[in-house]
């Protein structure tokens, strides 16, 4: 496991890296409540925050971030496998310290993650998206990074600020879009449309005629509403929904692929592997 800590001002940044020939338990916890954003690189491990008797799972984090507010009492638990190595960046900052960021983070953190800042449990869910290929590459580039010493901790400060830039433009965007009630009627339709036609979806082009508006538009719109691009929803539905009717003895493996669009089995196989971490033969 390689763990690298950077102060930014008020800002504490957890860079961390482990990779294992085998399944292990990555878990820490944070010494007082933060507000905090996890970015995550190209590992694909699963999360969970468990507090309590709660837990929120989150499966699938590559390409991930993710906001939240967390005290003392949440222990935050990644599991690592060979396949499923973890690469993540966590920026967070105390609670207590909100109102002292000295560049008008606090205005920012306050503004766009208000649920964070006046939490009403001991973990509560921020907005979470998919990177865009901007913020992907500014990950990609910090677990790449082969500086050491002071350059080291330079090069991290200078692009930990660009990736949360990059963060609060990208959650402006998507507050934009909610903001326009006509569009995100469309985009709910556009939604609805997938999830009713799992088995056999409109092509991105009938889709957005169907709901009035161009491709480019869809596209562009869908992910800054959703937080993940059309087709990328339409899998994630098409593997929850796959789940649920394994699990719950509603169909067979084969069948269950079927119901959701997949013609082969392997493939099927393989895409619920990567969102879950196990074969649907797996499922209890």
């Amino acid at each position: 496991m390689n763990r690298d800590t950077i102060d930014i001002n008020d800002f504490t940044v957890l860079v961390e890296i482990n990779k294992s020939a085998e399944d292990v338990i990555d878990a820490c916890r944070f010494d007082e409540p933060v507000v905090a954003v996890a970015f995550y690189g190209s590992g694909n491990v699963s999360l969970s925050m468990e507090w309590n008797d709660q837990v929120m799972q989150y499966q699938g984090t590559q390409g991930l971030a993710l906001s939240f507010y967390a005290d003392e009492n949440v222990n935050c638990v990644h599991r690592v496998s060979a396949d499923k190595p973890l690469e993540c960046i966590v920026v967070a900052t105390a609670l207590r310290k909100l109102n002292e960021l000295p560049n008008e983070e606090g205005e920012i953190f306050s503004e766009m993650l208000n649920e964070l800042v006046n939490p009403s449990d001991n973990y509560v869910e921020g907005p979470q998206f998919f990177m865009s290929p901007a913020m992907q590459q500014i990950v990609d580039s910090i677990f790449a990074n082969t500086f050491t010493g002071k350059t080291k901790m330079m090069f991290f400060r200078s692009q930990i600020t660009v990736l949360l830039s990059h963060f609060f433009g990208q959650l402006a965007e998507s507050y934009q879009q909610k903001n326009k009630p006509e569009e995100t009627d469309k985009l709910q339709k556009a939604k609805q449309i997938l999830a009713n036609n799992l088995d056999n979806p409109p092509s991105l082009t009938e889709l957005a005629k169907s709901i009035g508006i161009n491709s480019t538009k869809l596209k562009k719109d869908f992910k800054a509403v959703f937080g993940v691009p059309v087709f990328k929803y339409l899998q994630n539905e098409r593997l929850a929904t796959a789940h649920d009717l394994i699990r719950l003895q509603n169909a067979t493996v084969q069948e269950a692929a079927w119901q959701v669009g997949y013609d082969s089995l392997s493939s099927f196989s393989n895409a619920f592997a990567k969102k879950f971490g196990y074969r649907p033969s797996q499922v209890k």
